[in-house]
């Protein structure tokens, strides 16, 4: 027999590789210094208290950590995330909150649930690539909200006419801009107005340097917002454990597209993580992290400063884990890659997070995942690549 029998659905056509992924294989050659993924310092992971954490679990409950387990999530768990949220400014109840296999999941949740073919979903611009592929199968006319340094235009909402807006407020990905507290007052007031509900996903929301973000949108406006968090920046991306808080009339129905989706989160992986945070565990852990961050983030912004020629521009962020590039007239990041990583040195161009069209000299460099002194490499090769022409 000849030819293939699977016949395909058609939003599978909607389905495209992650560019950050495919770039991080040409990053498994000898010498290349990478720049380019958005992955947490494994430095940074808390081995020890993960391990102990494990134990105690083994020893106190294996039965039920090991045997299927409550859709929602482990209600102790569920209950800390509620409290902390709710310390945080933003009221949250217990039954509200879901435990999501990483936030990517709250992602593919929220467009079940809220994506019609032909729906409209307004986006930053740029926005997380991520979501951009998650939204992708079920069809949305994706909507690119006009914005600056500080996030979206209050006044594009109007415009927008979309169901949902997705945002991230805090050090965004890929652009790493936060967006300030008398633009979230605009943007949840324009929001409201124009009938377009918020997704808000935070996942380095407490990886700041200089001072704490400003309060959620989810706490300006609890009942028009929905919440995605995660664990992954904090404690290990490899536990695959996020959250989502929504909204109460819509918390069935993520629950039913969870069921169907894997039934739960591991439940091992949950009781572990609620072991290690329980006692406060992170209020000495993150501050540790930022302390580590931010020493990055000054060696990745003097590099700049020192390698990159004149007409390139960039923001320090004030957390999170990425610098946004933008290269002189005439560069093209996509075409410059090839030659960058021949010359040992990686970074993810910035087309790929546009929902409309790119800005074609934009890139992303991560600095969590390189020594200081690999920065200061990294970039030193990367400004000869843009060195020598566009």
């Amino acid at each position: 027999m000849s030819g293939s029998v699977w016949v395909q659905a058609r939003r599978s056509d909607r389905m495209n590789p992650s560019i950050i992924r495919e770039i991080l294989k040409l990053t498994e050659q000898p010498g290349v210094l990478s720049l380019a993924g958005g992955l947490p310092s494994p430095d940074s992971f808390p081995v020890e208290a993960m391990r102990a954490a494990s134990e105690r679990v083994l020893a106190d409950t294996p039965l039920e950590a090991l045997q299927y387990a409550a859709s929602e999530g482990f209600t102790p768990l569920r209950e800390w995330i509620a409290a902390r949220r709710t310390a945080a400014g933003h009221p949250v109840d217990a039954e509200d909150v879901l435990i999501t296999s990483g936030s990517q999941q709250g992602l593919d949740l929220v467009a079940q649930v809220l994506i019609d073919t032909g729906t409209r979903v307004g986006v930053e611009t740029p926005t997380y690539l991520g979501a951009l592929q998650a939204f992708a199968p079920f069809e949305p006319e994706l909507v690119s909200l006009d914005g600056d340094g500080d996030g979206p235009a209050p006044e594009a909402f109007a415009d927008a006419r979309a169901r949902f807006a997705y945002l991230l407020p805090n050090f965004q990905n890929p652009t790493g801009r936060e967006m300030p507290a008398d633009r979230r007052d605009a943007v949840v007031a324009a929001a409201a107005a124009a009938g377009t509900t918020i997704v808000e996903d935070d996942p380095y929301g407490e990886i700041w340097f200089d001072e704490a973000p400003p309060a959620s949108l989810a706490s300006r406006w609890p009942e028009g917002v929905l919440y995605l968090g995660s664990f992954s920046k904090v404690l290990a991306p490899g536990f695959r454990l996020g959250y989502l808080v929504a909204p109460h009339e819509l918390h069935p129905k993520l629950l039913q597209a969870k069921q169907a989706a894997d039934l739960h989160t591991p439940g091992f992986n949950q009781r572990v993580v609620y072991e290690v945070v329980k006692d406060g565990f992170l209020d000495e852990h993150v501050p540790t992290i930022r302390a580590r961050y931010r020493a990055q983030r000054d060696a990745m912004a003097a590099a700049l400063e020192r390698h990159l020629p004149a007409g390139t521009t960039w923001r320090a962020p004030h957390g999170g884990m990425f610098f946004w590039v933008r290269l002189p007239e005439g560069y093209d990041a996509m075409s410059l890659l090839p030659r960058a990583v021949a010359a040992g040195v990686a970074y993810v161009p910035g087309a790929a997070f546009y929902a409309g069209e790119p800005d074609p000299r934009t890139l992303r460099l991560s600095f969590v995942t390189l020594s200081e002194r690999d920065i200061e490499a990294g970039v030193d090769r990367l400004g000869r690549v843009v060195a020598d022409g566009g």
